[in-house]
Order: C-alpha cells, then sequence, then structure tokens
C-alpha cells in the first residue's frame, strides 16, 4: 500500500518537475521529449487516482501556455479514465473538469484533432457515451477556430454519423425506451451540437442576400442529408403510445428545422437538389453517393408527406397530382427495398398520395413516366414475394388505390402492362376482375366509354383470353386466371347481346374459341388424365406397402412440394382434380350460354 501511494506522490512530483522545467521555456523552445514526458506524467496522474491534482495544475495561471501545447494529449487517458470511474465517483467529476478546461485553454487545432482521434477510435458499446461525452468541448474548440471552420465542422459531423451508422436502430417501443446503447441520445445531442452552426449560416444570410460563404451550409446540408438516411430512413416514426417525446420524431424535426433554416427544404423536395457533390472518378463511388442520395430524399418525403413534419413551411399550390408525380421517384427508391421498416415507408407514402386524389382523375398521360409503371410492377413484386402478410395484403389495395385514380385510358393502358408484366397468375387474374368491373360500369352507365368496349376492349380479351401456352399450359398453376377469364366472358355472354354487341366479344367468338375454349378442353383431359393416374399409382403402391404410413415427395404444379405420407399425398392430387372440376364446369357453363344465345339468334331469322 506504502509502495502504491509513493510511486502515485512520484507520478505528481515528476509531473509538477516536468511543469517547472517547461515554464522558463519559451513556447519555440518545448521540444518533442517535453511533450511525451508531460503525457506519461500526466496519464499516471489520472490512473493513479490524483486527477485533483492534475487539476489544480492545470487551472494554475502560471502554466496557461504549457497546457495550450500540451494539454490535448490527456485527451486518450482522461476519456478512459472518465469511463473508468462511475457516476457518484468525485475522480470523474473532477476529470470532466480537467476536459473542460482543455476546452478551453489548448491550442484549438491541437485540441480538435486529438477529440476527432478519440472519437474515431471508439468502437462498438462505447460510441454512443464517447460521442456524447465529447460533443461539447468539440463544439468549444470548432467556436473558437479561425481557418477551415467550415471543413472542421464538416469533418466532425460525418466522423460521428460514420462512427454511428453501424449501430442497430431502435424500432419497438420498447427498444425505443430502453435506448441500450443511447443511440436515441446521441442523435438529439449531435442536432444540439449543430446549432450554433446552423445559427451562424442564418444569421450570415440575414446579413447579406448574396451570401457567397456557402461552405459552412454545404457541411450542414451534408449533414442532413446523411441523418436522414441513417437512423430516420429505418427508424419507427409512428406516435407510440406511452412515449411523451418519441426521440427520432425529435430528431426529425430537428434536421427538417436545420434544413428550413439554411434554405434548403423547399429545393430539397422539388428540385431534388443535393449540394455539391464531387467528382469521382471511381464509378463504384460515384454510384454509392447517388443511392445514399437517392435514399435521404426519399425519406424526406416520407416526413413531408406522411408524417407532416415541415408541413407549415410547405407552400399549398401544387396539385395533388403533381406531388404524386414528384414523389413517384422517392416512392420507387423505398419500394425496391426488402426491410420492412425502408418498404413500409414507401407504401405509405404512394398510399399518402393517391388518397389526395378524386378517383378519375389522374390523366393516362403519367404512364409516360417511366416511375408510373416500375412503381407499381414493384407493388406486384411485394404482393407476391413479400414474406410480411400484412405488408403484402396493404400492396394489393394500394394497387387497387392506384388504378381507381387514373381515367379510363389509363386504367386500360395500366391492366395491359400488368397482364404482360406480372408472370404470376394470381395478380393476372386479379387485374382481370378489374376488366370485368370496367366492363360492367361501361355496359350499366349512360357514358359513351370506348376503352371497355369495342376494339379497346377486344385488344384487352386477346391477352386475357388465352392459355399461355396453349394445350400444355400448367392449368394449376395458372388456375386463378382461367377462372377470372371464364368469369369475365360467361359475364359478357351473358350481358351483351349479340345484336348490340357492344363489346365486340360475338365479333371475336371464333377467335377465342380457337386460343382459349379448344385448348382449354385439351388441357383439362390431359390434367385430368395425369392427376386421375397419380392417384391410383399411389393407392397401388400404398396397399403394396400394407398401409404403411410411408414419406415421399410429390410434384404439383411443377414443383415439388416437401415430402409428406400417401395419405396427405392423396389429399393434394384431389385437390388438383377438384379445380379442374371446377374449371370444367364454368367452362361447360360459358359454352352452353354461348349456344343458347346463338341458337336464339338462328331462331330470329329462321
Amino acid at each position: 500500500m506504502r509502495e502504491e501511494q509513493s510511486q502515485a506522490i512520484m507520478a505528481v512530483d515528476e509531473l509538477q518537475a516536468i511543469i517547472q522545467r517547461c515554464q522558463i521555456l519559451e513556447e519555440a523552445d518545448f521540444k518533442g521529449e517535453d511533450f511525451n514526458l508531460f503525457q506519461v506524467a500526466g496519464q499516471k496522474c489520472l490512473e493513479d487516482g490524483y486527477a485533483a491534482q492534475l487539476l489544480e495544475v492545470i487551472q494554475n495561471e502560471k502554466n496557461k501556455v504549457i497546457i495550450k501545447n500540451m494539454g490535448w494529449n490527456l485527451i486518450s487517458p482522461l476519456v478512459r479514465c472518465i469511463f473508468m470511474y462511475k457516476q457518484e465517483d468525485d475522480k470523474r467529476d473532477h476529470c470532466l473538469k480537467i476536459l473542460d478546461q482543455l476546452a478551453q485553454l489548448c491550442n484549438p487545432k491541437e485540441l480538435f484533432l486529438g477529440l476527432l482521434e478519440q472519437i474515431e477510435q471508439t468502437s462498438g458499446e462505447q460510441v454512443c457515451q464517447t460521442v456524447m461525452l465529447l460533443l461539447q468541448p468539440l463544439q468549444t474548440v470548432l467556436l473558437k477556430l479561425q481557418n477551415k471552420k467550415a471543413y472542421s465542422v464538416g469533418l466532425s459531423l460525418a466522423m460521428i454519423v460514420n462512427q454511428l451508422t453501424p449501430l442497430p436502430v431502435p424500432y419497438t417501443k420498447q427498444q425505443i425506451q430502453e435506448d441500450k446503447l443511447g443511440l436515441c441520445q446521441c442523435c438529439n445531442a449531435v442536432v444540439d451540437f449543430a446549432k450554433p452552426f446552423v445559427n451562424q449560416v442564418v444569421k450570415n444570410m440575414e446579413k447579406s442576400s448574396e451570401y457567397n460563404d456557402m461552405e459552412l451550409k454545404e457541411e450542414l446540408l451534408k449533414f442532413c442529408m446523411k441523418s436522414l438516411k441513417y437512423p430516420l430512413l429505418t427508424a419507427q416514426l409512428e406516435q407510440l403510445e406511452g412515449i411523451e417525446e418519441h426521440p427520432f420524431r425529435h430528431f426529425a424535426t430537428e434536421i427538417i428545422d436545420i434544413l428550413w433554416d439554411i434554405r434548403e427544404l423547399i429545393p430539397l423536395v422539388f428540385l431534388h437538389h443535393k449540394g455539391k457533390s464531387p467528382h469521382w472518378e471511381n464509378q463504384e463511388f460515384a454510384d454509392i453517393e447517388r443511392k445514399d442520395s437517392a435514399d435521404s430524399l426519399a425519406c424526406l418525403s416520407y416526413l413531408m408527406f406522411v408524417q407532416h413534419f415541415g408541413v407549415d413551411c410547405f407552400p399549398m399550390v401544387f396539385s395533388p397530382s403533381y406531388l404524386l408525380q414528384c414523389n413517384m421517384t422517392h416512392i420507387e427508391v423505398l419500394m425496391k427495398r426488402t426491410e420492412e421498416s425502408v418498404l413500409s415507408k414507401g407504401l405509405d407514402l404512394f398510399e399518402s398520395c393517391l388518397l389526395r386524389m378524386e378517383d378519375n382523375s389522374l390523366l393516362h398521360q403519367y404512364l409516360e413516366f417511366r416511375g408510373f409503371i416500375n412503381v407499381p410492377q414493384d407493388l406486384v413484386k411485394v404482393m407476391t414475394l413479400c414474406p410480411i402478410e400484412h405488408v403484402r395484403k396493404k400492396s394489393l389495395n394500394i394497387l387497387q388505390l392506384f388504378i381507381d385514380k387514373f381515367d379510363l385510358e389509363g386504367k386500360h393502358t395500366l391492366f395491359r402492362c400488368l397482364l404482360k408484366t406480372s408472370n404470376h397468375a394470381g395478380v393476372e387474374g386479379y387485374i382481370i376482375k378489374n376488366i370485368k368491373d370496367q366492363v360492367h360500369l361501361s355496359l350499366t352507365k349512360a357514358c359513351d366509354n370506348i376503352w371497355f368496349t369495342g376494339h379497346h376492349l377486344i385488344s384487352l380479351l386477346d391477352l386475357v383470353l388465352l392459355l399461355p401456352e396453349g394445350a400444355e399450359t400448367d392449368l394449376l398453376q395458372n388456375s386463378d386466371r382461367i377462372m377470372a377469364s371464364l368469369n369475365l366472358l360467361r359475364y359478357l355472354v351473358i350481358k351483351d347481346c349479340e345484336s348490340d354487341n357492344q363489346t365486340g366479344v360475338w365479333t371475336t367468338l371464333a377467335k377465342i374459341e380457337q386460343n382459349f375454349l379448344k385448348p382449354l378442353h385439351v388441357g383439362l383431359n390431359m390434367s385430368k388424365a395425369h392427376y386421375e393416374a397419380e392417384i391410383k399409382n399411389k393407392k397401388e403402391n400404398r396397399r403394396e406397402a400394407h398401409g404403411s404410413n410411408t414419406v415421399s415427395s410429390v410434384t404439383v404444379s411443377g414443383e415439388k412440394l416437401p415430402a409428406m405420407t400417401t395419405e396427405m399425398q392423396l389429399q393434394v392430387l384431389h385437390s388438383a382434380l377438384f379445380t379442374f372440376d371446377l374449371i370444367e364446369s364454368v367452362l361447360a357453363r360459358v359454352e352452353e350460354l354461348i349456344e343458347v344465345k346463338l341458337k336464339a339468334v338462328m331462331d330470329e331469322n329462321s
């Protein structure tokens, strides 16, 4: 114990000795050896619990020049010691006071680099703690800098965001409340850190309409863009019951406020201005920056049009169709992502834009824009491939909403596009049902609708009333499409008399029989024969196995199903036969209706 005390006293004595030697030197005469000795002795004092003595040395007016030049060397051991001591420990309090003193006394340039190096070296669970600890001294130092202030502020913000980015963003209510790594608290602390620099930009802009020093403004804009991508793009931003002030909603508000204050909010939303983009010779870097920027702008649109952040600043002069057009690029960016937190933002933004519009008000010319074709195709992918049921259902509802907003020609064009591109029988069946609904409206309303009658309807029927691969088409896999097609044809035959032929179906009946009805008969006979043979084979195998519950696999509709017992396989095969019987019964009814209608016409003519 005495030995430890004597070693500690020696550390303080060594520090005092170095201080006394340096006090008589001119600032220019300090050598590298002096810096090293000061750092070692200061570090020893901190590690041995003599922070109070070190604080006295630093506060001594006589040592001002020494601390100015050498103090920044203590940052690393100081941070280590602060995290080592408990919150209520006096020694920790002394360390915090030392940090504050260093921020006031040290050479700003040297201390800036020392603080930034400390933030860069931190990792894992200590990232947020380290950043929050050093934000205040870093801000103090940056405010003192005369040269390259904008560059230094930008470097600081970029370093902080880069260090935070690998951390997982709390998503559930419990995760947000726990804030295990301190990310929620840290993000809002970083915004407070940036405020003096925002105020500086605002002040200078107010002084002159031709504000030329754009560097600081650009750095703040870059920070906002990065913050929109992380953490806001993946953050849960809905109001949560039981959380009075949602940390990410607060952070989003602050970011929007900064953008408004530096006069970049409206240009970003409508002009897609991204600040000064560096010219990358490396194409990969250019692509990464373009993607990051697209993610950020998409998130900004979500914040404004779904969560209504910054809505007070928003000019209420734009038509709903123009707002949809502006947002289509952002919706497309969000919907190409697979993370639920991002994908759901794309769906919400799309839905929000559509709900602003009247039904049948969206002009067909909008389909000439790439996004208006790409986004519904992305919706189809979500509807058919997303593993999350409520997201699939929402996608289907939004697709219907999108269809409802178009004028008749737009609906017609969209149906053609989706029938050609969806490659999914369920989606095709859904579109065919929509075509039937539009035909019904055309036949029951007095208004003249050329797009779902006559030759325009026939152009759709050519896509609908056919089997993709003729009689060889997999009827089970295409059953949704086939049933919808038969129901549409049955409706047309019932509702449209041959003498009126408003829909044109009677003119093209021979083509329908050739491309659809006859191949469907052949295909049904082939499919039923195949499945009946499979059932017979399974039953024979079961008898040979003396009723044992053998497990094997079966192929249905071209897909190998998981291993199952013979009984389960028979159930699957019987289910397929039931589907074929259902198709066959509707097909028979359609042919019966056609025959009755044609006979009635012949009787009238005879």
